[in-house]
């Protein structure tokens, strides 16, 4: 399975706005995001299966360097040496339809603020704390979604749903795909909104030795 490079470039170009990051640029058969964080030196993304990932894998002997694949894990652990551990799976997914309209559940109140080309929208509880949250970009190619988070104990109150249809409301193109990636457990609440997974997304990195 992959993925049009196209539309990973479109996303991966978006995400990097959302999160104030360089701009992706091509590298071994895919795209290099440079992230510069505690977690995660740099990372690249591959639309498809190719012998550059092996290349680069092998070149990388540290943790905090990630491989990321629009494909099935066992595809991506059969080019990468044995040092390399994946991680749970994901899901690039792109929307098929409009988000229903639902009422916001008591006692949350909802806001939107957009800074720069970054739209970010937050829930909030009674007591003004944050419950809900998520970031939106819109570029000349894609409307990314990113970041869509719902506190543990705002749970199961449709507040996921409720970012999701604050932020498309921002979407002022008609035509540009609406994309993301999801965790297991967020692929269920894209499903419900009509959402379709575009393929697999699998990650591998080497795992940081334990202290």
């Amino acid at each position: 399975m992959s993925v049009d490079p196209a539309i990973l470039n479109a996303w991966a170009s978006g995400r990097s706005i959302a999160r104030g990051l360089a701009p992706p640029r091509p590298e071994y058969g895919g795209l290099r995001i440079d992230t510069n964080s505690d977690v995660e030196v740099r990372r690249w993304i591959f639309p498809q299966l190719g012998a550059g990932i092996g290349e680069l894998a092998r070149s990388i002997s540290e943790p905090r360097y990630f491989l990321k694949l629009c494909g099935e894990a066992d595809e991506l652990r059969s080019v990468l040496p044995s040092v390399w551990s994946l991680h749970p799976p994901g899901y690039f997914m792109r929307a098929s339809r409009a988000h229903m309209e639902r009422p916001l559940a008591a006692g949350y109140r909802i806001e939107t603020r957009r800074v720069g080309r970054v739209v970010e929208v937050g829930v909030f509880s009674e007591a003004d704390m944050l419950a809900a949250s998520g970031y939106g970009v819109e570029t000349e190619d894609a409307f990314v979604y990113d970041r869509i988070v719902t506190n543990e104990e705002h749970r199961r109150q449709g507040l996921g749903h409720a970012v999701m249809a604050a932020l498309q409301r921002q979407k002022i193109s008609p035509t540009v795909p609406e994309l993301l990636v999801a965790t297991e457990q967020g692929r269920a609440l894209y499903a419900s909104l009509g959402w379709q997974v575009i393929s697999p997304y699998s990650t591998a990195s080497i795992a940081v030795p334990e202290a």
